[in-house]
């Protein structure tokens, strides 16, 4: 029986979801670097020296069936410019989880998250049939917060002590989600702002 995640590459207008290699590293402490995104103490990106670890962690869950990491290209350039991807897969219940996402500083801001998002739920609810897509952050990324917001999730609540970061602070994880029920919606309001940033 074939795993429920199948690599594979999802393209918009503004970028390219590619499955995760190990041949994108380099280009991943690339976009990492820029910003130097693991400083961010309430975030989990990987410095240059954990980034294999980091890829291998990935990989691992993706070949276990839990994951399936992607690199995102940025279609003006055709540079890496960070990555996503689903976690958490349950086949049995149709839900995933979208998260470890993270891109280059002169990525943010840009259009290329709500597209990211736009892609990998269309995926997820059109393809995987899935009933319900979580999303989960640190409450303290207050940034990450309001951008799950944005894209139509409604929050579920607050995980508190859910987790003991590497510097042993407790993490409160504040968890959102989108059904299916409310895809059509949500999709809706999606495209119009793309459409609208386009236009612009």
């Amino acid at each position: 029986m074939k795993p429920w995640l199948q690599p594979i590459a999802l393209e918009g207008e503004l970028v390219r979801l590619e499955p995760m290699q190990k041949s994108h590293k380099v280009d991943l402490v690339f976009a990492a670097s820029d910003g130097k995104l693991w400083e961010l103490w309430y975030t989990t990106v990987p410095s240059p020296p954990n980034m294999d670890s980091y890829m291998d962690a990935a990989l691992s869950e993706q070949e276990a069936g839990f994951s399936l990491p992607f690199t995102v290209i940025d279609k003006k350039t055709d540079k890496i410019i960070g990555c996503t991807r689903y976690l958490n897969a349950d086949s049995k219940n149709r839900r995933v989880e979208i998260g470890s996402t993270w891109y280059a500083q002169r990525a943010q801001r840009t259009g290329i998250n709500t597209e990211c998002k736009y892609l990998l739920l269309k995926h997820a609810f059109e393809t995987l049939n899935c009933i319900g897509v979580e999303f989960r952050t640190h409450f303290h990324n207050h940034p990450s917060r309001n951008a799950i917001l944005r894209l139509g999730a409604k929050q579920e609540g607050i995980i508190r002590n859910h987790r003991i970061d590497e510097h042993g602070n407790l993490r409160d994880t504040v968890l959102f989600s989108i059904l299916d029920s409310e895809w059509k919606t949500v999709k809706t309001s999606l495209e119009f702002k793309m459409k609208r940033r386009q236009s612009k």
